[in-house]
């Protein structure tokens, strides 16, 4: 790494002066394992919205309100395999010193436009990769052991050295901050970067992240094993829902206000077998092979040799996504993940061994894929980075309660909570779900890492089936949660007030 650095600052003096270089010349910059494939000036506006899968261009105010910014698209080659495609947005005008790189999603290829031109707008240099290889399976991985290094964490890394050194040569001076704001596999993406990299950023703000990636896949096809076992257990959407709709009967007015959504499900007292039919089968009620199978589910997933929790499971209440995990095959970003891991394209997941598989692929994904040991945080928070994390309580493709595991084990492993509560935050956020656009994460995590001001709570938006904004809360440093002022509006942020439970 220090050899890399070394060749990225020589190559800069070769190539840059104090005042910096126009938009144009940075096609020959020359940078160690660095191809420019283009650099260009795109003017204000003139950037098109991309097509999206229903053949509309997305959020085409963003991109017509777009600043004029330097377009940089290069090729990164740290192996004879490796295919990095990197792209770094810079503003010609008004640069707030900050670079803000975007991830990705499931095994998606395609940069995260949407959010790198949100970064832009917002003056940040923005950057984000393919992360190396093509398509959204992970079938061009299977047998290409440095692409799969690449896909795992090589290509966010090269992406910041690369985007760091663009900046420099762009703006004659670096960044004065770096970070990263994703979620999902983007979560992962900056686990990984904060255990294995710790020097890439001074702020990471990480939302329901899919982390470690090998459990959080395999718990997928636990699941969906658990609801198939026989024909008998299988829960349709409908008995999906009417459990959901029991557990809010009981349980929503517990925090202090019956307003649809529960501030902290772990403390509502429910059983799957409080819906146990009692006049015959319906879709209000659930049969003693469902009780059994929705059971199972919210356990979690568990060697079947020694009994060990494997998967914190799921929270009272939670409905996971009946198309991914609950349904009658796993998605298939869950296969994947597994045929690339042990390299067989053959392999079948009604195979799995929850004992064996696990072992392996637990050691596998290790300096891989998997952000599994949150000791290796200690450099990054030595040097001072943030690490402010967030996960929708109401996220039904990735477990809330696995993003708190890493929350737990990552305050257990550096020294506690009084410790670490100025460098580890989390956020839980009621009634939301997965990786929606519900608060501007770069506000907090700035005025963090730059002012030395932690957030203690953080203002989101729950918005209606036309997106427009129904209602504000609150959402409070965990263990927290927000409880009612006792006047005013319930919509209201500023009627609530962050308490201990």
């Amino acid at each position: 790494m220090k050899k890399l650095i070394t060749a990225v600052l020589a190559a800069l003096a070769q190539s840059t002066h104090a005042a910096g270089a126009d938009c144009g010349s940075l096609a020959q910059l020359s940078l160690p394992n660095t191809q420019i494939d283009a650099a260009a000036v795109i003017d204000k506006g003139a950037y098109p919205a991309p097509v999206g899968q229903n053949g509309q261009p997305q959020n085409p105010a963003l991109y017509a309100s777009l600043p004029a910014f330097c377009r940089v698209k290069a090729t990164l080659r740290p192996s004879a395999d490796s295919d990095i495609k990197v792209e770094v947005w810079l503003p010609q005008e008004g640069w707030n010193g900050r670079l803000q790189a975007v991830g990705n999603g499931a095994f998606s290829s395609t940069p995260q436009y949407g959010a790198l031109a949100q970064a832009l707008a917002a003056g940040y240099t923005g950057v984000a990769t393919n992360t190396g290889k093509e398509g959204n399976s992970g079938d061009t991985l299977i047998g290409r052991p440095e692409k799969l290094k690449d896909w795992g964490y090589r290509a966010v890394h090269e992406m910041t050295v690369t985007a760091k050194a663009v900046i420099t040569a762009r703006y004659g001076s670096p960044a004065k901050y770096s970070y990263w704001n994703s979620c999902s596999t983007g979560g992962r993406q900056g686990l990984v970067a904060a255990e294995y990299f710790p020097e890439d950023f001074d702020g990471i703000a990480d939302g329901d992240a899919a982390n470690p990636m090998t459990r959080n896949q395999a718990s997928t096809i636990f699941s969906t094993l658990a609801v198939n076992q026989d024909e008998a257990g299988f829960l349709s959407a409908a008995k999906w829902q009417a459990y959901r709709n029991a557990v809010m009967e009981k349980c929503d007015a517990i925090d202090g206000l019956k307003d649809g959504l529960l501030e902290n499900p772990m403390a509502c007292k429910f059983e799957p077998k409080e819906m146990l039919c009692k006049n015959g089968d319906s879709d209000s009620c659930l049969t003693a092979p469902q009780v059994a199978a929705l059971s199972r589910v919210h356990a979690g997933m568990k060697n079947p040799r020694t009994g060990e929790s494997l998967h914190p499971g799921w929270q009272v209440g939670a409905v996971p996504n009946t198309n991914m995990m609950v349904g009658r095959r796993p998605e298939q970003v869950a296969i994947d993940t597994f045929r690339v891991l042990f390299n067989n394209p053959d392999w079948d997941y009604k195979t799995m061994d929850f004992d064996k598989d696990i072992a392996r692929a637990d050691q596998l994904g290790r300096n891989l894929m998997d952000a599994s040991d949150p000791t290796r945080l200690k450099a990054f928070l030595a040097r001072g980075g943030k690490l402010m994390m967030y996960h929708g309580w109401s996220d039904t493709n990735i477990s809330p309660l696995l993003g708190l595991d890493y929350y737990n084990k990552a305050v257990a492993a550096n020294g506690g909570r009084v410790k670490t509560d100025n460098s580890i935050r989390m956020f839980m956020l009621p009634g939301l779900g997965h990786c929606g656009p519900y608060f501007d994460k770069m506000p907090p995590i700035v005025e963090w890492v730059e002012n030395g001001k932690a957030p203690d709570r953080i203002v989101v938006n729950h918005a209606g089936p036309d997106g427009k904004v129904t209602r504000t809360r609150p959402a409070c440093v965990w263990p927290q949660i927000a409880k009612y002022n006792g006047a005013g509006s319930i919509d209201e942020a500023a009627n609530f007030s962050c308490a201990a439970q």
